[in-house]
């Protein structure tokens, strides 16, 4: 028999698997192993790094190809930084991330020696304990990416990083720098993203700023930045982001911001801005956020239009005029609460807005009714129409909108029945129909809604009795039924009821029906000005949550019941009598059990408002930081 020789697609194998399996052939060279396993020794206390092969080490990055590690990520909850000068050895070193540490300083040694390194690339140490000011970044003439934020770093920043001339994204966010915004930002100005919010830095936005044309992401947002935006801001025409909320800045926006074509989203609420929104500033934009300034005038006619506009937040301005009539199909969230809008809300406006899922329009000066056309809006996920001069019946419409989470149409002067079609909203935790002009029944289909956090339906003419079904509401948390004309026997409550229980002027009379004392959750019942008779149940004084009974105003007579120190009963206007000294509310108002009853319903109807932007948030942060 002849020699056997290996055939080509076998020494193919060897081959492959001698250059490019690091789990079989350790192909480290030996400076790199060595460097390796001294940095190994140095946390074998801190990490289990295991194994003659580093390439197999959790958190090492190798690249089989050229037999280097190229990348380390550490996030072993390190608390001391004596290992960096370490990684400096290792020369062929792309990235180092020991960001979710508790480093509290970076070596001098570390800045030395991987400033020598040729071809690292990123550094990160987010999310660490790091104080002190900037380091001074020499060489590094390949990095790309420093990532210092969520420390607790201080002072100014001058020429720490300008050295840095390749930096392309530096991100120095939640940190206590101060001083003027850094304008030394890499020599060779290629500079895309510039995150520094979350600082105390101070003064105006530097004209120095827009010579670093390559910029997409600028994010200033929370610091203490003054004066006015660069008027020729628009001349960073690569901007994608700008975000320069909760500051102190003045002035006009920019109307160079109408021809940065490539900007998506400008976001500065919380400022301090005045005059008119420039006409054509969403020409391009997807999210508009500028809540919480004094910006006035009209809303231009084209404003809500353009296609790929999604996010629109307005709130509290000095906008006046009418909605406009053109929206974009695409808009997910719109808010213009607390201006000086009037007018009708525009009928065809929002039919095909599909995607809609956040309309606020509080605290306007609308009138005429809602339009049943909002019920196309299936999307909705709250619908806030408060505090307005809208009138008229409550549309069937509303029914359709079965995906919403929060509806609240109070302080309006809406007429007629509530429609039986709300009982369809199965997904609402927040029903606010207060301060109205309601009359007829309670809808017994109002029970259906068994998510169902909090029902405000006080201040109207309501009449009939509570629907016997109301005990089906297990998660209701608050019920509010004064200033109505109900009457009739009261049927037993849900009874993790816990805010407040009102019934308060209203028609009932008759015994206080005892099963309020199931209510053990329950800490503000108000049953004034009805007329309620005989004797308070002893029951009631098994609330062991009850802070405040509130009995005003109702021909009750006999003794008030020995309840618990905490309890504050109210009693005027009837003929009881009290023989156990009550502590003084006003005394204890900073206490859990001295709220006043005003305050307790102001806080649950707040607590009901977070919760609908809660839910919002929910929705809408996986598409916006």
């Amino acid at each position: 028999m002849g020699r056997c020789h290996p055939s080509t697609s076998f020494l193919n194998v060897i081959f492959f698997l001698y250059y490019f399996s690091p789990m079989v052939f350790s192909m480290l060279s030996q400076t790199q192993t060595e460097a390796m396993n001294n940095l190994s020794k140095n946390l074998t206390a801190r990490i289990s790094w295991t194994g003659s092969d580093p390439c197999s080490w959790k958190g090492v990055s190798c690249d089989p190809a050229y037999s280097s590690v190229l990348g380390i990520s550490s996030a072993f909850s390190l608390n001391s930084s004596d290992f960096l000068p370490l990684v400096c050895k290792i020369e062929t070193l792309e990235y180092l991330d020991v960001s979710q540490n508790r480093l509290s300083s970076i070596p001098h040694g570390f800045i030395t020696e991987c400033g020598k390194i040729k071809g690292l690339k990123r550094l990160n140490f987010s999310d660490n304990m790091l104080e002190g000011v900037l380091p001074t970044f020499l060489g590094f003439d390949a990095l790309e990416s420093l990532d210092m934020s969520f420390n607790a770093m201080r002072g100014t920043i001058g020429l720490q990083i300008d050295g840095l001339v390749s930096l392309k994204i530096l991100n120095l966010t939640f940190n206590e720098f101060t001083g003027s915004l850094p304008t030394k930002l890499g020599k060779s100005m290629v500079l895309e993203h510039l995150l520094l919010s979350n600082n105390s830095f101070d003064g105006k936005i530097p004209d120095e700023l827009l010579s670093y044309e390559n910029l997409t992401w600028i994010d200033l947002k929370n610091n203490r930045l003054s004066q006015s935006i660069p008027t020729n801001i628009g001349k960073l025409s690569k901007l994608e982001t700008l975000i320069l909320s909760t500051n102190n800045l003045n002035g006009e926006i920019p109307t160079s911001l109408v021809n940065a074509t490539k900007l998506s989203r400008f976001a500065a609420n919380q400022n301090k801005f005045t005059g008119s929104i420039p006409s054509g500033i969403t020409k391009y934009l997807t999210s508009l956020e500028l809540s919480y300034n004094t910006l006035s005038g009209p809303i231009p006619e084209d404003f809500l239009s353009p296609q790929q506009l999604q996010v629109v937040d307005l709130t509290n301005n000095m906008l006046n005029g009418s909605l406009p009539m053109k929206v974009s199909p695409n808009l997910f969230r719109l808010r213009f609460g607390s201006n000086q809008l009037s007018g009708n809300i525009p009928p065809d406006a929002f039919v095909g807005v599909h995607n809609l899922t956040y309309l606020v329009l509080d605290n306007n000066i609308f009138t005429g009714s809602i339009p049943g056309e909002l019920g196309s809006c299936r999307s909705l996920a709250l619908l806030n129409l408060a505090q307005n001069r809208l009138s008229g019946v409550l549309p069937q419409e509303l029914g359709n909108l079965t995906n919403i989470h929060v509806l609240q149409l109070q302080l309006n002067n809406f007429r007629g029945a509530i429609p039986t079609q709300i009982g369809q909203l199965r997904k609402l935790i927040t029903l606010n129909l207060s301060r109205n002009s309601l009359s007829g029944p309670i809808p017994s289909e109002i029970t259906n809604l068994s998510g169902l956090n909090f029902l405000y339906l006080q201040g109207n003419y309501l009449s009939g009795s509570i629907p016997t079904s109301i005990g089906k509401l297990d998660l209701l948390l608050e019920l509010e039924l004064g200033e109505n004309h109900l009457r009739g026997e009261i049927p037993s409550m849900p009874l993790k009821l816990q805010v407040s229980l009102n019934l308060s002027s209203n028609l009932f009379n008759g015994s206080i029906p005892y099963s309020f004392g199931g209510l053990t959750s329950l800490e503000i019942l108000d049953l004034s000005n009805n007329g309620f008779s005989d004797r308070i149940p002893d029951d009631l004084t098994n609330m062991p949550a009850l802070t405040r009974l509130i009995l005003s105003n109702n021909p009750l007579s006999g003794e008030i019941p020995k309840f618990n120190h905490h309890v504050y009963v109210e009693y005027s206007g009837t003929n009881l009598k009290n023989n156990t000294p009550q502590e003084n509310p006003i005394a204890n108002r900073g206490s859990k059990h001295g709220i006043p009853v005003a305050v307790a319903i102001l806080i649950g109807s707040v607590a009901a408002t977070l919760l609908g932007g809660f839910i919002t948030l929910l929705v809408v942060s996986h598409l916006y930081i």
